[in-house]
């Protein structure tokens, strides 16, 4: 193994870990899957072995008393992230944690006051694609006029009970599971953050998730997010930014396929109907790898960590607004 390389440890055999981020990190310049571990031993070493992981853990704490892991992916359902991040960080870790970083800003917090020397950041993967890179690039240039209104759909349809997405009590939901992603999507590409939000919720009777969730935000100086998503509805993606000049469409703005080159599309409404519009193609890319660079040079020493713990608690702070929105029935600020 290449000594330079940041060594992975990976806590649970969840779906995204499996089939996306280890992979990425399989992929990516800087880092090396080196441990899995799971509460069912058997799982983790099938894991392995299906992933060319040479470590297998049948507990999480066998995994993080590894002193040969230099990291650690958390993919755990959302209740878990800032208790394990923490054990994590506590034995000498740093930790790539799946989004949402926690169920609420104040439990995200604590992440704050944690060993400095050790990085936590939110697995927002979206902002180390290129095609992330290359629309706020457009946005900064100036090619749209100024940058007013973003849009953004995104749904699935989910309706398993012994979905953890559909529990409650644990973090299930649409708001906590794609919603990050529309209210990051304002936050990257204004370079601000909401002032005020409001929102309207859906909830299904059996599961009292937020099924689907419609959402307003103020981002001062004429500047609106607008979004839908849904956890009950046909599978959809789609964020448009919208400027004084032109339009910018980001066709698969989240689930870009890994290895797979992508489009945006730039338009200046001079032909309705989307006649004027030109596309650009973004070269094909595994984001999940490119977010595991970012993370391992940062760790490296290389560059800066862009995107830390604060800025996670951040986006808690839009998402704790939104629920209490909802709750209030009118406009709440985001503080």
């Amino acid at each position: 193994m290449d000594s330079t390389k940041i060594r992975w440890g990976i806590v649970s055999t969840a779906r995204i870990g499996i089939e996306k981020v280890i992979p990425g990190i399989q992929r990516s310049q800087t880092g090396v899957a080196h441990a899995i571990a799971s509460r069912d031993r058997a799982r983790a070493e099938d894991a392995a072995g299906k992933l060319g992981i040479g470590k297998a853990y049948g507990s999480y704490e066998e995994l993080l008393a590894d002193p040969e892991i230099d990291a650690i992916y958390n993919p755990l359902p959302n209740h878990l992230h800032v208790p394990v991040t923490i054990q994590a960080v506590e034995a000498g870790k740093h930790v790539l944690c799946e989004k949402p970083i926690a169920l609420t800003a104040q439990e995200a917090e604590q992440l704050l006051d944690l060993p400095r020397d050790r990085l936590v950041a939110e697995n927002f993967m979206v902002r180390a694609h290129p095609q992330w890179i290359r629309a706020r690039e457009i946005v900064r240039s100036g090619e749209l006029g100024d940058l007013k209104a973003i849009q953004a759909f995104f749904s699935y349809f989910n309706d398993d009970p012994a979905n953890i997405r559909n529990m409650a009590d644990i973090g299930g939901g649409a708001l906590y599971d794609i919603g990050c992603y529309t209210m990051l999507a304002g936050r990257y590409f204004f370079d601000g953050e909401p002032e005020r939000v409001v929102s309207l919720i859906d909830r299904d009777p059996e599961f009292g998730t937020d099924r689907t969730t419609s959402a307003l935000l103020d981002f001062g100086q004429g500047r609106h997010l607008n979004f839908v998503v849904s956890t009950q509805l046909a599978p959809y993606q789609r964020f448009q930014l919208v400027g004084t000049k032109k339009r910018l469409e980001i066709v698969i703005p989240v689930n870009a396929p890994q290895g797979e080159a992508v489009t945006i599309r730039l338009d200046d409404g001079s032909i309705l109907g989307d006649g004027a519009m030109r596309s650009e193609t973004i070269a094909a890319c595994d984001q999940y790898a490119e977010l595991a660079d970012v993370f391992g040079r940062a760790i490296r020493g290389d560059v800066p960590l862009p995107y830390g713990a604060e800025d996670a608690v951040r986006n808690m702070k839009v998402l704790d607004a939104l629920f209490a929105s909802a709750a209030q029935g009118g406009w709440v600020a985001v503080k």
